[in-house]
């Protein structure tokens, strides 16, 4: 089975190639409705910390850091559940990680699809 991982933001209309649709978001995201029904799974644990996502502040001079930092976030208890949850999907076949970041390439969904093996792009 082909597989992909691409990240998008969560205002984006819904593509039929998308796949699974995950937000990847740990807050949610503005003018968005709950019942929208727009992602699969809201996994709100796989995102940086609320500490880490404040000091980034999605300063991009700050982006090599912030992907330092979260990268290595990924690999404490907090996040072991989730972590091995998003691995699962991204092997079931295509995967969309979603976003409320207006800078895609500096977002955590980004660095999510590098850590996943892919070069996930923006579509």
């Amino acid at each position: 089975m082909s597989r992909t991982v691409a990240y998008r933001r969560i205002y984006d209309e819904p593509r039929d190639d998308d796949g699974r649709r995950v937000l990847v978001d740990r807050v949610w995201p503005r003018g968005v409705r709950r019942d929208a029904g727009r992602f699969d799974e809201w996994l709100r644990d796989i995102a940086p910390s609320t500490e880490l996502r404040k000091w980034y502040g999605h300063d991009p001079d700050r982006f090599d850091e912030f992907r330092r930092r979260f990268l290595e976030e990924l690999d404490d208890q907090a996040h072991a559940t989730a972590k091995q949850r998003l691995s699962e999907m991204a092997h079931g076949g295509h995967l969309t990680l979603l976003t409320a970041s207006k800078d895609l390439e500096r977002s955590e969904a980004a660095v999510l699809a590098e850590w996943l093996g892919h070069r996930g792009r923006a579509r």
